[in-house]
């Protein structure tokens, strides 16, 4: 049975905010300012978007945040056949459990967007549980379990980053350079993340109107078992951290070996696709990210172009596919025909995420 994503959406909370506002709704940490200097002008974003007012105090949480991206998303059209299925990832949420797809269920039946009981399934994980979600929705319509699905990918990331939240270690005096610190991983994230939701419409046939999606295969692998932890989520503290010494030694040869695997496994290429769509955390990585398309494309010289809006849409973790994919879309570029390559890395123990995809007309 084939998979379409027939209707995207995003939801980003408020205005965007630039570089120097994050202090007004994020707070700041002694001593941080040159960090922020740093992390700022390496990473290349230039605005975000925060689910806080300028007291702290969340203006939505992640659950809402999620029902509002299903909003938009069925505010333009409404499936074929009644949602039976919801998959949804975030990183982080206020309850631990029930899962998020759970809470979510709730609140879409509460505003009258999912009225009969369905299947659930909550992805749990640091960039890659939405798109692990993604991937669960793709199969449960290819195996005719379900017609229709909503896909969800919702992040809250300044609720465990802002001043009156975090509590980092701080062993800077135990360290020479500060970059090799707990107190440093742990803080520089907050100049790197941001809050949004997106959420995508699954059906097991195309939409009437426009194009749609088809789903040529996915691919998802875990190198856990050869990488060590990363990027990590407390459970008691709520403190979120990453090694850059862990990142830097493993994430682009476990990178390299995900895309050879997947293009060998489905008899692909990367050359056979219009474009690749990549959640990079920071244009710090962007260089090292050529270089690993371009090793895989017949033509290194003229590798398949990549597209992102990290730079205006921030960072914001699992949720960054949905908000990328859904922006994409709407510059009208896509052509029937036309591949688009989603590539979800996850440097949490090295987790991985292709989805190929084809535009289709009606």
């Amino acid at each position: 049975m084939p998979c379409y994503v027939t209707q995207t959406a995003s939801y980003l909370p408020g205005p965007a905010r630039g570089n120097d506002e994050i202090e007004h709704y994020l707070g700041s940490l002694d001593g941080e300012a040159e960090v922020r200097q740093r992390v700022l002008a390496m990473n290349g974003i230039t605005s975000r978007h925060y689910a806080q007012d300028r007291d702290q105090r969340p203006t939505e949480d992640v659950y809402e945040m999620g029902r509002r991206a299903v909003a938009a998303c069925l505010e333009s059209a409404a499936p074929d056949v009644p949602v039976t299925h919801i998959a949804a990832g975030t990183t982080f949420a206020p309850l631990a459990a029930p899962g998020y797809a759970s809470i979510l269920h709730g609140r879409l039946g509460e505003t009258g967007m999912v009225t009969r009981p369905t299947e659930i399934a909550s992805h749990a994980g640091i960039c890659s549980s939405a798109a692990a979600a993604l991937v669960n929705a793709v199969r449960t319509i290819e195996r005719g379990e379900h017609r229709a699905s909503l896909v969800v990918g919702a992040e809250h990331a300044s609720e465990v980053l802002k001043s009156s939240s975090i509590r980092p270690v701080d062993d800077r005096a135990e360290h020479e350079n500060v970059r090799n610190s707990r107190w440093f991983m742990s803080v520089f994230l907050r100049f790197m993340l941001s809050d949004g939701a997106g959420a995508f419409l699954l059906q097991d046939r195309p939409a009437a109107e426009g194009l749609s999606l088809r789903v040529d295969w996915v691919h998802s692998r875990s190198f856990a078992n050869q990488a060590p932890l990363c990027m990590t989520l407390e459970s008691r503290t709520a403190l979120l951290s990453q090694d850059l010494s862990v990142l830097s030694s493993h994430f682009f040869p476990s990178a390299d070996q995900f895309v050879a695997d997947a293009m060998q496994t489905h008899g692909d290429t990367l050359d056979a696709h219009t474009v690749v769509l990549p959640h990079m955390s920071s244009f710090f990585f962007r260089k090292r990210m050529e270089r690993v398309i371009a090793a895989h494309c017949e033509d290194g010289d003229n590798p398949v172009p990549y597209w992102t809006n990290l730079a205006t849409a921030g960072n914001t973790g699992s949720a960054s596919i949905y908000v990328m994919l859904d922006e994409y879309l709407r510059r009208g570029e896509l052509q029937s025909g036309d591949r688009v390559l989603l590539f979800v890395p996850e440097s949490g123990r090295f987790n991985f995420v292709f989805v190929s995809l084809t535009a289709v007309s009606p």
